[in-house]
């Protein structure tokens, strides 16, 4: 290669020239190395420092609260501390109160475990216990931020309906101070959650369950609601409400024709047998109620239907008395009584 076609690379404290390849290759080495070597002294320097673990533990207004231990092994030399303040020790299997024993309302198990029994707000804080060795060596050290807290009360859902837009309510009374809680309202689009709120409100027009949740750590209350907001109605409703009371008139009005039509047919079928009925006793008196046949009229009936017609006096001429007809009857003579 010329000596113009030659690199250099500019390191500092070093210049080196594209050519110079094995040098570039041990000077990369040397600092790989030095980085490795630095690691492993930060490793040995700092292997004997133990990481100290946080917990954090929830309970109710009166429960009993447990503050475990998580180290391994037995626990030979133990102190719990409360905000700094020292409250029992355990070791070798004997225990120390440093407070009274019926205000702490606390026990150390064999375990190291701390028991609290009937919790209450003021019992909340820092909690670490210190471990040791047998020969008074440290072995860990755990912290536990202990929470007392309230059950939460009872949600309250209130709707209003107003046109097509449903407004819900979501309040609970909270009374307390300084409480952690959430809030949340559930809709059948969605959700709204807020931390350490007295009233969720939301306006929609969807209809359907609604539910209000009110929790904490410790406890959760939760009150759900069906609503269905109808509005004004709509063109197709106004439109399918006639539609169906018309079909229901025209109904009726068929079902009353059909019932006449019934009844009459009924009526005729009874005058009809009613009059068959009546129709032989209407024979029988009309053959009652007919005249007698005539019978042969008598002689004299005939002698006086051929009676001649009188006639006129100035035309009609004396004629001698014709003697009586025999066949008339005599009148008898009844004798006089006397008085």
């Amino acid at each position: 290669m010329t000596a113009h076609s030659r690199q250099s690379f500019h390191l500092p404290g070093a210049v080196i020239r594209q050519g110079d390849s094995g040098f570039f290759f041990f000077l990369t080495l040397k600092m790989n190395f030095g980085r490795i070597f630095l690691v492993k002294c930060l490793l040995l320097l700092f292997s004997s420092v133990k990481c100290s673990v946080v917990n954090r533990l929830y309970k109710a207004v009166n429960e009993t609260a447990l503050l475990n231990i998580t180290a391994p092994g037995s626990i030979y030399h133990a102190i719990w501390k409360r905000d700094g303040q020292r409250l029992v020790q355990l070791k070798d299997n004997d225990v120390k109160y440093f407070v009274n024993k019926d205000q702490c309302r606390c026990k150390i198990l064999q375990n190291g475990t701390l028991q609290i029994r009937q919790v209450v707000k003021g019992d909340s804080g820092n909690y670490t216990v210190t471990v040791y060795e047998r020969d008074g060596k440290w072995k860990a050290e755990e912290k536990t931020s202990f929470f007392v807290q309230e059950p939460v009360p009872q949600p309250i859902l209130s709707t209003e309906c107003m046109n097509k837009t449903v407004s819900v309510k979501c309040e609970v009374d909270h009374k307390a101070k300084g409480e952690e809680f959430t809030i949340e309202l559930t809709q059948p689009n969605g959700r709204k959650i807020q931390k350490n709120a007295a009233m969720l409100e939301l306006q929609t027009r969807h209809s359907g369950t609604f539910r209000c949740a009110v929790k904490n750590q410790v406890s959760e209350k939760m009150v759900e609601k069906a609503i269905k907001c109808s509005g004004k109605l709509d063109l197709y409703l106004i439109l399918s409400i006639a539609g169906g009371a018309l079909v229901f008139v025209i109904f009726v009005i068929w079902l009353i024709y059909c019932i006449r039509r019934r009844k009459a047919k009924r009526r005729e079928g009874d005058d009809e047998q009613r009059m068959m009925q009546t129709l032989p006793a209407e024979c029988d008196r009309a053959m009652r109620e007919l005249p007698p046949t005539p019978y042969a009229p008598t002689p004299k009936q005939v002698r006086v239907q051929q009676r001649p017609l009188p006639q006129p006096q100035g035309q009609q001429q004396p004629q001698p008395p014709r003697p009586r007809p025999r066949t008339q009857p005599r009148t008898p003579n009844h004798p006089k009584e006397r008085p």
